[in-house]
C-alpha cells in the first residue's frame, strides 16, 4: 500500500511537470479512424448510378453467329446505399438486349426471316428489377480513405426480366414484315457477379466501369428441352452521384502537443525515479528489520496529587486509598514503597522538606488505618521533581506516589 502511494505521487508530480511545461500550447482534437469508423444514420451514405454499356449473349448455339453481331445495348439506373465503407447494397431497373439463335421459328424473340447455319436469328429485350450486395475491396484490404482514387467493389446479386419481342407478320409475297414489340407472357430468373471499378472525380461524383457476368434462366420456347440456361457478359460505363454526407466519421481524440525541451522534463523524471528507488529501498529495510522488545517501565499504582503547599488527605483521596489498600492486602507477599514529593519551584526548601514528609506520612497512616500491614511498607522522600516538566506544569510534581518494591 506504502509502495503503491509513493509511486502515485510520483507520477502526479511528473504530470504536472508536464503540464507546467506545456501550458502555453493548446490541446486539440482530431478524427482518428485507427480508433475505428463510426456508424452513420440510415439517411446519410445514399447514391443513385446510371450506366450504359453492351452485353454479350451465350446460348447453346450462339456459336453458329458471326461474334460481332452478338452485341446488343444494355443499360441499369440504381439507387443504394453503404451501410458501412466495406458493405453495401443497390436495387436498381434494367434493360438487357440478348442476341442468339434458335431451333426453330417459333422461339421467342426469333427473326423468322433470318437464319444461320440453319439457326433462327433471335433479338430480345429484357426488362427487370435487380438487388446486389456490394463489397468495397480497396477499403476491405486497404483501409478506408475518403479521398482514394480508385476502388474497386465486388458485388453479387439476382432479379427477374420481363422478355419483350417483336412480331413478324407473313407477306403475301412470302416475305415477312416487322409488326409491334409485344409482351411475351415470359418471365426469367437472373443471378449475376460483377466488379466495379469506381474513379473519384470529385466529393460526389464517381466514373465507373462495372463488369458483369449474368446466368439467365432459358425462354419459354415450344420445345421444353430448349429451355435451358445461359449466360451474358456485360460492361458498362456509368456515373455515380453520393448524397451528402458522402463520408464516414472517426471518433474524436485529443492531442496533446510535446514539450519544446523534455531534457528538463527528462531530467526531473530521472530524479523522481531515483527518489522512488530510494524509498522503496528504505520501505525494504524498515519492512525487514527486526522488532526491538522495548520493556515498558512499570508504572505506580498509584499517585496521589495536592495543592500547593497542602499535604492534608481529601475524602476522594481517601477513598482511593481504601482501593488500594485492598490491593495490597490481597498481595500479602508484595512490599510496596511510598514517595513524598515537592515542587521545587515554589517555596522554601525547608517548606518542602516538610511537605514531603507531612504528605507521605499522611498516606502511610491511613493505609495501616486501612488494614494494610506496617511491613509491607516503606515510607520515603525524594527531594527532586516527579516530572520535571518545567515550571507550568509543577501541579504534577505535588504528590505521593506508590510503587511495588524491587
Amino acid at each position: 500500500m506504502k509502495k503503491a502511494t509513493l509511486l502515485a505521487c510520483a507520477a502526479l508530480l511528473a504530470g504536472q511537470a508536464m503540464m507546467a511545461q506545456s501550458n502555453s500550447n493548446e490541446v486539440t482534437y482530431v478524427e482518428d479512424a485507427s480508433q475505428g469508423l463510426l456508424i452513420n444514420s440510415f439517411k446519410s451514405n445514399w447514391f443513385i448510378t446510371g450506366q450504359g454499356g453492351v452485353s454479350y449473349y451465350f446460348s447453346h448455339a450462339d456459336v453458329h453467329r458471326k461474334w460481332s453481331d452478338r452485341f446488343a445495348p444494355a443499360a441499369g439506373l440504381y439507387i443504394g446505399k453503404w451501410f458501412t465503407p466495406v458493405f453495401g447494397g443497390r436495387l436498381g431497373g434494367e434493360y438487357l438486349a440478348c442476341k442468339g439463335l434458335s431451333d426453330f421459328n417459333s422461339g421467342v424473340g426469333v427473326i423468322p426471316n433470318q437464319m444461320v447455319d440453319g439457326y433462327y436469328k433471335t433479338y430480345v429485350n429484357e426488362f427487370g428489377v435487380t438487388f446486389d450486395l456490394m463489397v468495397n475491396l480497396t477499403n476491405w484490404w486497404c483501409g478506408y480513405n475518403p479521398n482514394r482514387v480508385y476502388n474497386a467493389t465486388f458485388y453479387v446479386g439476382a432479379g427477374g426480366y420481363w422478355s419483350v419481342d417483336r412480331s413478324y407478320n407473313l407477306q403475301s409475297d412470302g416475305t415477312y414484315e416487322k409488326g409491334d414489340w409485344n409482351n411475351c407472357s415470359d418471365r426469367i430468373l437472373t443471378v449475376r457477379a460483377g466488379l466495379i471499378n469506381s474513379f473519384r472525380l470529385n466529393k460526389h461524383l464517381n466514373l465507373n466501369l462495372d463488369l458483369r457476368f449474368s446466368g439467365l434462366d432459358g425462354h419459354i420456347d415450344c420445345k421444353t428441352s430448349d429451355n435451358r440456361t445461359y449466360g451474358s457478359l456485360q460492361a458498362y460505363l456509368g456515373l455515380t452521384y453520393n448524397f451528402n454526407p458522402t463520408g464516414w466519421s472517426a471518433p474524436i481524440v485529443p492531442v496533446c502537443p510535446e514539450p519544446e525541451n523534455c531534457d528538463e522534463l527528462r531530467a526531473r523524471l530521472a530524479a523522481a525515479d531515483a527518489r522512488i528507488a530510494d524509498l522503496e529501498s528504505q520501505l525494504r529495510d524498515c519492512l525487514n528489520r527486526p522488532v526491538e522488545k522495548v520493556e515498558a517501565e512499570k508504572a505506580p499504582l498509584a499517585t496521589i496529587y495536592y495543592p500547593i503547599g497542602v499535604s492534608r488527605l481529601t475524602r476522594e483521596d481517601r477513598n482511593i486509598l481504601g482501593a488500594i489498600s485492598e490491593v495490597m492486602k490481597s498481595n500479602s507477599k508484595t512490599n510496596y514503597v511510598l514517595t513524598g514529593w515537592a515542587d521545587n519551584y515554589t517555596g522554601t526548601e525547608q517548606v518542602n522538606i516538610r511537605l514531603r514528609k507531612a504528605r507521605v506520612d499522611g498516606v502511610y497512616k491511613q493505609l495501616v488505618k486501612n488494614g494494610v500491614p506496617a511491613s509491607q511498607l516503606t515510607a520515603t522522600t525524594n527531594n527532586g521533581n516527579l516530572c520535571d516538566l518545567g515550571e507550568k506544569y509543577v501541579a504534577l510534581d505535588r504528590a505521593v506516589t506508590i510503587e511495588e518494591a524491587e
